[in-house]
């Protein structure tokens, strides 16, 4: 029985993984040939692609297999939606290093076809190679279904701004994993190395230190910080829902929810004004933020991370006026001309430094 995947070669390895990802009625041709063949009834074919790569975007000790081959079908599935499509296959490049173990391989290709199969989606086919670390070269393609595509540019004044989505999460999430925080047990030992900082709030006013800790035996609530990182869980079937509502532009929140508005402030011409107080963390992260300022880590606080985080994968839409929103998303700004500033995303009336991620910086 082959251990590495060098051991078992690179046919034996596509033959043993593309095995896993069952088809849809979207692929008229999956793994197994030159390339695959995926209906296009509507005209159009949405595409998007990304990369992730070991210790830029994500580590084995901090992540299962199956939670890297999850992330890595929902960040690309996230940008489909945003477009307003329905996501139809994915196609995955993959290099590794010969000594992985062909578990994990295996464990990954798992996690690509639960979310895939999550979202409608189907792996269609990609490549495989050797390499010293591990990359992961995703390509996700959708459908419009004959409605046109909502893109970033046209967000108009007057406008109603709204989230669908947990923002902050992931962003509390990898800051604790840079703690040494994986579990309770770690948080429970690195406490014990501090003194508490009394006093010292979550940042949303409703929850102090004690927060990070069970109360009255109760389970925490910030692990779920730590599941959003290395699980995303995007509002797939929400961003045609949008389309379908009258959105005039929307985006994945992936590198922050400030930052990312900026993205539809200067391709549409307008300024966003959002108001804090429509957004309301979760205790999660209320808890989370509460035990990185009690170790010392950061101080920003719960609303700074729903504002500043990053790999939410939540959505952000323009809505007209009169649109009438489910309750899944939640209003947060409003949209108005530019003022003599230009183009730009204000936070209670202030302008908001888009402190969110960006590479190559």
């Amino acid at each position: 029985m082959w251990s590495t995947i060098g051991e078992l070669g690179e046919f034996g390895l596509i033959e043993r993984v593309t095995a896993r990802f069952p088809g849809t009625g979207d692929v008229i041709l999956g793994p197994g040939d030159d390339a695959a063949i995926v209906a296009a009834s509507d005209g159009r074919v949405v595409a998007t692609t990304d990369l992730l790569v070991e210790n830029r975007h994500f580590r084995r000790d901090w992540s299962s297999a199956e939670d890297v081959g999850r992330k890595a079908a929902a960040q690309n599935i996230a940008d489909i939606a945003a477009m307003g499509a329905r996501p139809t296959a994915l196609l995955v490049g993959f290099a590794g290093p010969p000594e992985l173990p062909v578990a994990w391989a295996e464990e990954l290709s798992e996690g690509l076809r639960a979310e895939c199969a999550a979202a409608g989606a189907a792996v269609v086919g990609g490549d495989t190679v050797a390499a010293g670390e591990i990359t992961l070269a995703v390509t996700a393609l959708g459908d419009l279904g004959g409605h046109p595509a909502v893109r970033r540019d046209g967000a108009l004044p007057g406008d109603v701004v709204a989230v669908c989505g947990r923002l902050g999460m992931s962003a509390a999430g990898f800051a604790l994993l840079e703690a040494g925080v994986h579990d309770a047990d770690d948080a429970e030992r690195a406490l014990a190395g501090r003194a508490p900082e009394r006093g010292a709030g979550s940042g949303s006013g409703t929850a102090g230190p004690d927060a990070a800790r069970s109360s009255a035996g109760e389970a925490p609530d910030w692990p779920d910080c730590l599941n959003e990182h290395r699980r995303p869980r995007p509002p797939y079937t929400d961003g045609p829902g949008a389309a379908r509502l009258g959105a005039r532009a929307m985006l994945d929140i992936s590198d922050g929810l400030v930052q990312d508005l900026g993205h539809i402030a200067r391709a549409g011409g307008v300024r966003i004004d959002l108001d804090s107080a429509d957004l309301v963390p979760e205790s999660a992260l209320c808890e989370a933020a509460a035990l990185l300022r009690e170790l010392g880590r950061t101080d920003r606080t719960a609303r700074e991370h729903m504002l500043f985080g990053g790999e939410d994968h939540a959505l952000a839409a323009a809505f007209p006026p009169e649109a009438e929103l489910p309750p899944q998303w939640c209003p947060i700004g409003t949209v108005a001309a530019p003022g003599a500033d230009g183009p730009r995303v204000t936070v209670d009336g202030a302008a908001a430094d888009a402190r969110g991620w960006e590479h190559f910086r």
